[in-house]
């Protein structure tokens, strides 16, 4: 198969499960059991994004600057800063890192 076909396949998938969605009972949507499955799962597919952006190098884990900006960041978050305040700290340390030779 060419490249344009598995694109086009992937666009039915993301918009029949779309469609699905909407056609899913409300009913089913306020059970408590689904709702804390839903907000656990957004939680943990943050945080395995957020660990794959920082660890990873393409081909193994790597240590370097992004470790030290989200150090930084979860500082600034523990002292309930504004996210903007937030965002700012970890580019900051970043870019400190990376000037002090850090990768």
């Amino acid at each position: 198969m060419s490249l344009w076909m598995w694109v086009l396949l992937a666009c039915a998938a993301a918009y029949t499960t779309k469609i699905i969605g909407y056609l899913v009972p409300g009913s089913w949507l306020s059970h408590p059991v689904v709702m804390r499955i839903s907000g656990t799962m957004t939680v943990a597919l943050l945080a395995a994004l957020v660990a794959m952006n920082t660890f990873s190098d393409g081909a193994g884990i790597t240590f370097d600057a992004r470790l030290g900006a989200l150090v930084a960041a979860a500082a600034a978050l523990a002292l309930r800063a504004p996210f903007i305040v937030v965002v700012l700290t970890g580019a900051a340390a970043a870019a400190g890192l990376r000037l002090l030779g850090i990768p």
